[in-house]
């Protein structure tokens, strides 16, 4: 379905309150720093490269955000959907607590770019709850917050009628409450950045798609169709939206997709009830649901699913249903807009830098955990290209990945959801 890959058809594309005047690249720039993708990634890395000063120059195939950035839930997070233990395991103990104690700063991090640059984009910082579907799902959230305390990330657990309170669902057996996270407007954010990089001296290109790449006299070459160019590092970010260009192939990843629908804005009423302190949500559930209401007071529903497929309808007709479960007053409240975006997954789940060459890095596998490890890692990069010292990154960058069966595992994600979405939630 070509609308869902439209900004304009979703909530955030509507609402964005940050814009560019869009230039193209038409002939030849030479800069310090050439970045491809204009996601969270990238767009923090051209701001921190301006910041320091460096001449950078930013690509994007499309508009600012047209990737997963603009099509973020827009939960603003500490961590990875990992437990820092999880992540120690899949690291090592130097590497993993490495990346959990950085990812921890995230919301820090990203709420202090807003202020500092005035982004307009519906930022709240009144926590997240991570919502326990079961009695299971609370005693990993228990062990989750002893992890998370020892970071220094000042967690609470939640009983049934604390959560019940704050969500306006009784659902739920529990909730871990992060004071320190938050929302966002995701595109309006990633626009922010954008506009920011700009007014501190990098140029964005948008809709400059990029046709080839190489190395030639000790610098990159970046070629588009109308111009060119060429910089002495190179960063990719085009995370799970990658298009194909001579000279640079697509990172080795898992394919999955998150759909989001939203109904009108709520009354008075029910906006009293249903989230009342404004609170970002996802549950526990081995196929996750978030839910979350925006500035104008509209919930919004979301799950893993494709809605391109035959068998998409089984995605809207659960969520109309979960939606009347988790909120009795909404069961006949119309879900007026929907639309998806793409994540890149790796098998265990964390972040990725490959060294692609000479003073160039690719990034991927946020594994749906964009906006913090996003920013956290293109600020980062930034900084290494620049500096050539890449002890700061989250993680030690590595030559090659391979994700052996990315297809077939992308496909189990797929009909996984939809299996559960078709039987879930029935009276």
């Amino acid at each position: 379905m070509e609308t869902a890959e439209k900004m304009t058809e979703s909530l955030w594309g509507r609402t964005c309150q940050e814009h560019l005047s869009p230039v193209v690249l038409n002939g030849t720039e030479q800069a310090d720093l050439v970045i491809i993708g204009g996601g969270f990634s990238g767009c923090a890395a051209a701001l921190e490269a301006a910041r320091r000063g460096a001449k950078v120059c930013l690509l994007e195939a499309h508009e600012i955000g047209h990737g997963g950035s603009g099509r973020n839930v827009g939960l603003v997070n500490a961590g990875l959907w990992l437990s820092p233990n999880e992540i120690e395991k899949a690291l090592g103990a130097e590497v993993g607590n490495r990346l959990s104690t950085q990812l921890a700063k995230a919301p820090a991090h990203v709420f202090s770019l807003i202020k500092d640059h005035a982004i307009t984009c519906e930022a709240v910082r009144n926590g997240t709850l991570n919502c326990a579907h079961s009695a299971a799902g609370l005693a990993s959230l228990e062990d989750r917050q002893a992890q998370l305390l020892k970071l220094g990330t000042l967690v609470q657990v939640l009983d049934a009628d604390e959560t019940a309170r704050r969500t306006g669902s009784n659902s739920f057996h529990g909730a871990l409450f992060d004071p320190g996270a938050g929302t966002i407007q995701p595109l309006s954010y990633v626009r922010g950045l954008a506009r920011a990089a700009v007014e501190s001296g990098a140029h964005i290109f948008e809709n400059s798609p990029v046709h080839a790449v190489s190395r030639e006299a000790g610098c990159w070459k970046v070629e588009t169709e109308t111009g060119q160019v060429t910089a002495p590092a190179l960063l990719l970010a085009t995370n799970a939206y990658h298009d194909d260009f001579n000279g640079l192939a697509a990172n080795d990843y898992i394919t999955c997709n998150f759909f989001q629908m939203a109904t009108r804005p709520l009354g008075d009423r029910l906006r009293d009830t249903i989230l009342p302190g404004n609170e970002g949500c996802w549950d526990t559930a081995m196929v996750m649901t978030s839910f979350r209401k925006d500035q104008a007071g509209r919930l919004i529903i979301g799950g893993v699913g494709d809605l391109t497929h035959p068998a998409s309808s089984l995605h809207a007709q659960w969520a109309a249903r979960k939606l009347a479960t988790l909120f009795p007053d909404l069961k006949n409240e119309p879900l007026e807009m929907q639309w998806q975006g793409r994540i890149a997954m790796t098998s265990d789940h964390t972040p990725k830098i490959l060294e692609i060459g000479p003073s160039a890095y690719s990034v991927h596998g946020y594994s749906g955990r964009g906006i913090g490890p996003g920013t956290i890692f293109g600020t980062r990069l930034a900084e290494a290209l620049l500096t050539g010292d890449a002890a700061g990154l989250p993680v030690p960058p590595v030559k090659a990945y391979r994700e052996p069966f990315s297809d077939l595992k992308a496909g189990f994600y797929e009909s996984g959801a939809t299996l559960v979405h078709m039987i879930s939630e029935r009276v």
